[in-house]
């Protein structure tokens, strides 16, 4: 008896399967013609059948098969043709088609339409059960079409439920998708960074390493020095970046900061700038984001400087003013003639208007070398991005 029964259901199964890959439209012209024969069954076994009954009982239940296009039309026909089979006693079962018609209307139409679909079979029923006078007729009916309605309802609401989850679906990718390419962003800026400032610092130095060698043996072993300590510093930054990459867990090294900023004044120093640091006010806490963007605005303009300025000397200053921090690089250099290093100011406005802050760029008041000038709030601010 149980594999009998796991047999009948795994048939059902295949069978409901098989009638969802059927297109809509066969399967609604199958569900009419199911409503029309049921219709006409009992009328023609008690040999009530005539043309009329056969007319009407088609407008009640063949018009089904276009149900999901025109909802509403289909259920005007199919609730007079219903109507007018009941007040002449022509139905002897349950009214199939009509019950169908309402569940679609509660499936597919609008709320103004559902209104006046339920006002319209509200009245359809009066007028056909008036002639009736027991009230077994009325409740089961009354049971069939609320429970005809409810069925649709339900189907109306699991239909928008599926489309909002589709549509969050949707907008999570695309919310993705952007991270991703934010992040990517990022990534290119920071590997930009760290391998321009580093490989620029180990170039020069390393052009100047045969000069120095034999002119100051002792400073020679500096620059060597200054040549192993930024290709590994380079490594390590290189290495944390990279790992954000792949599926293994990145390093969990800090991010660099403001405390950072004196070391990369110093490797200025060694490539042979006459590189100075000041700081003016009191220092405070500041985001972390803006402290990376300090760093970053600090090394992209002394990469700058080293590469392209041909200049002798390089200021960098950090002011603390109001609620803001001032960010200053500024050189003795060949000014805004030169050329900018690819993406570096690229990358380094958008580091500071990622934080909230302005960047400025170019000849200083008196027209003398080259600015760079970023102003960051110390507080938490939303991007302009």
């Amino acid at each position: 008896m149980r594999k009998l029964a796991e047999q009948a259901r795994r048939a059902l199964r295949r069978a409901t399967d098989a009638a969802g890959d059927l297109p809509p439209l066969v399967v609604d012209s199958l569900v009419a013609l199911l409503c029309y024969l049921a219709t006409i069954a009992s009328p023609v076994v008690d040999g009530d059948d005539t043309t009329a009954m056969y007319a009407f009982a088609a407008l009640s239940s063949l018009p089904l098969a276009w149900r999901r296009r025109w909802p509403i039309p289909v259920t005007f026909v199919t609730g007079i043709a219903t109507a007018i089979l009941a007040v002449n006693d022509l139905i002897k079962e349950v009214p199939f088609g009509q019950l169908v018609a309402t569940y679609t209307f509660a499936s597919l139409a609008s709320p103004a339409w559902r209104t006046i679909g339920i006002v319209g079979t509200i009245v359809g029923l009066t007028i056909s059960l008036t002639p009736k006078n027991s009230i077994l007729p009325v409740s089961a009916s009354v049971i069939l079409f609320g429970g005809a309605y409810a069925l649709g309802a339900i189907a109306r609401s699991r239909r928008a439920l599926i489309e909002n989850l589709e549509a969050r679906a949707e907008q999570l990718a695309a919310d993705y998708a952007q991270a991703a390419s934010r992040e990517r962003q990022r990534i290119a800026r920071d590997m930009h960074d760290t391998l321009a400032h580093s490989v620029s610092m180990i170039v020069v130095q390393a052009e100047a390493g045969p000069v120095v060698v034999r002119r100051d043996p002792v400073r020679a072993e500096q620059v060597f020095d200054a040549i192993a300590d930024a290709g590994r510093d380079a490594l390590t930054q290189l290495r944390r970046t990279l790992g954000v990459l792949r599926t293994e867990p990145a390093s969990r090294a800090p991010q660099p900061d403001l405390d950072g900023i004196p070391a990369l004044v110093s490797q200025a120093r060694v490539a042979g700038l006459a590189a100075e640091l000041r700081e003016t006010g009191e220092r405070r806490p500041v985001p972390a984001d803006t402290a990376v963007a300090a760093y970053r605005v600090v090394q992209e303009a002394l990469t700058n400087v080293v590469r392209h300025a041909r200049a002798a000397r390089v200021e960098v200053r950090l002011s603390w003013v109001d609620d803001a921090l001032q960010v200053e690089v500024r050189d003795d250099g060949r000014g805004p003639s030169r050329k900018s290093g690819g993406h570096g100011l690229i990358g380094m406005r958008e580091r500071v208007d990622a934080c909230g802050g302005t960047l400025r760029t170019g000849a200083p008041d008196d027209g003398t070398g080259f600015l760079v000038h970023a102003r960051l709030p110390v507080v938490a601010t939303v991007g302009r991005g």
